[in-house]
């Protein structure tokens, strides 16, 4: 006689997945252990991203612009559209101004109380948004570029978080960990609007309603954060003393030009062109 077959600890109704989403949030949050020690390690290093959030915008939009196809995208609203981009349009330009604005929105949304049901909502509003639904004006950004500016913020917030000069490790690591499973469950509220998964439910599944960007069922979630920050990507840790920059701001420059002041954003890494 073979061993007793263990019992599953966990059973997941698969049709709950699709058509409810504090179900699937559940699930996930179960599976990469996204616990009550990520809430507080995003909550308690909240003030550490806000100060990124300038920098992180510029650099994530110098990125977006080195390319035709996702330049296209925040100029037509569709990266499918195969006609010319118009070659004066630059971080400066009204409309990236415009995305720029709503970037650092979602961005300090993303350090703030991730305990609520709405804080995921609005994740789940960020992804339908993205396939030309929800919207007034329709914006329509095809999967890959999604998953690879997803890839770029986490990276770049890693590489600052990391080199932060005031941070204990302990509390960058749980920042660090934090933050990406966040962002890991954003990529799947994108990536569940665009497979074709549980399509046989897709006449239960809840209907979105036309709402501004930064509104959730009539209410505007997003705070504007423009106020009292730098426009340009200037160095968080420009408070410190020239040799405590020097040794913290790995990436700002060369060695000389840390000495003398941080002039760069963050962490700039080699493959981020900057002019």
């Amino acid at each position: 006689m073979g061993p007793l077959a263990r019992p599953r600890q966990h059973v997941i109704d698969r049709k709950e997945l699709y058509v409810n989403l504090e179900a699937r949030i559940q699930y996930l949050h179960s599976f990469i252990d996204f616990s009550s020690n990520d809430i507080e390690a995003l909550i308690s290093g909240s003030k550490y991203i806000k100060q990124l959030i300038p920098a992180i915008v510029n650099i994530v939009y110098q990125k977006l612009l080195q390319y035709d196809i996702t330049a296209r995208g925040l100029e037509t609203r569709s990266t499918s559209y195969e006609g010319p981009v118009d070659d004066n349009l630059n971080e400066n330009s009204p409309q990236i101004q415009h995305r720029k604005k709503f970037l650092r929105g979602y961005l300090a949304k993303l350090c703030s109380d991730p305990s609520t049901m709405e804080f995921w909502e609005y994740l789940d509003k960020v992804g339908m948004m993205h396939t030309g639904r929800g919207r007034e004006h329709p914006l329509h950004i095809e999967y890959v570029h999604i998953g690879a500016c997803l890839a770029f913020i986490q990276d770049t917030l890693t590489e600052a978080l990391l080199s932060h000069p005031r941070l204990r490790m302990d509390k960058k690591i749980a920042l660090v960990r934090a933050i990406g499973k966040v962002i890991w469950v954003q990529n799947d509220l994108f990536a569940k609007y665009y497979v074709r998964d549980g399509d046989e439910f897709a006449e239960e599944m809840e209907k979105r309603e036309v709402e501004p960007e930064g509104f959730l069922h009539g209410k505007k979630i997003l705070d504007d954060i423009e106020e009292g920050l730098p426009s340009s990507a200037a160095c968080p840790f420009s408070d410190l003393s020239a040799a405590a920059k020097a040794d913290a701001c790995t990436g700002c420059g060369d060695k000389t030009e840390k000495e003398n002041g941080c002039t760069k954003a963050l962490p700039l890494r080699p493959h981020v062109e900057t002019n």
